[in-house]
């Protein structure tokens, strides 16, 4: 359930925000660092654009490269895996070779994310699009003090660091500092958005199956619209980023 509505949400939004920004029916080329399973490419590889996906971890490349082996010979065409790291995005592409990059879920194990964002953006084309999805450092009390952990719930207000749910130390960015970030390279924040305000406590074993369509239909709306109203979206688990290249 909880990965269905991050990639329905960002999904969703990022389409929104496509465009907003390009002509209907332009075929871009967008590069997505961390991949992952290639969820967000291959649904952007259908929309008709030329995805790069740029993935470090081999097994998730291997899974990804699964996924594509199944899709029709012309989304195979519009789709290249790399494995490389995000933090050298410049030792695998020229700047600005993207109308769009995608960098979700990564930079919560990236110890200086300044850096990689920076070189994130040199990938960007004039007018081009950098999205980003993070844990929000602004909320980490909120999934421990719904769990009742009361202790852990106090220690997250003056930390930007926990435990994700694979057991794993990892942090979380402020979107004051994110979108200061932003502004100092050149790509301001266009756009934001939370992603899981209400379901981010749902146990792993929930499964969106279990739901007829027309529930589970109404929690996506629910989010959806949570993910853009204050003062719900502020305490999401996610937030989900829109910068522009100038």
């Amino acid at each position: 359930m909880r990965d269905t509505v991050r990639q329905e949400l960002v999904a969703r939004q990022l389409d929104e925000q496509i465009s907003a920004r390009f002509p209907v029916g332009r075929r871009l080329a967008i590069l997505d660092v961390g991949t992952g399973r290639g969820t967000q490419s291959l649904r952007l590889a259908r929309a008709g654009h030329k995805v790069t996906g740029l993935e470090s971890d081999p097994a998730m490349l291997s899974a990804a490269r699964e996924a594509l082996a199944g899709e029709p010979e012309g989304i195979r065409e519009r789709v290249r895996l790399i494995e490389g790291d995000g933090l050298a995005t410049g030792v695998h592409f020229l700047p600005g070779s993207f109308d769009v990059v995608l960098c979700h879920g990564v930079l919560m194990y990236v110890q200086e994310p300044d850096a990689m964002v920076a070189g994130l953006a040199r990938m960007l084309a004039p007018g081009g699009l950098l999205s980003l999805l993070v844990r929000n450092a602004d909320a980490l009390a909120m999934r421990p003090g719904l769990a009742g952990d009361w202790s852990a719930a106090l220690a997250s207000f003056d930390s930007d660091t926990y435990t994700n749910r694979l057991g794993l130390p990892v942090r979380a960015d402020r979107l004051a500092a994110l979108t200061a970030t932003l502004e100092g390279i050149a790509a301001p924040l266009h756009a934001w958005y939370g992603v899981r305000v209400f379901t981010d406590t749902i146990e792993g074993d929930a499964n969106e199956a279990q739901l007829p369509a027309a529930e589970l239909e109404r929690v996506l709306a629910l989010e959806d619209r949570a993910g853009r109203t204050d003062p719900y979206r502020r305490v999401a688990a996610l937030l989900h980023l829109c910068g522009v290249r100038g």
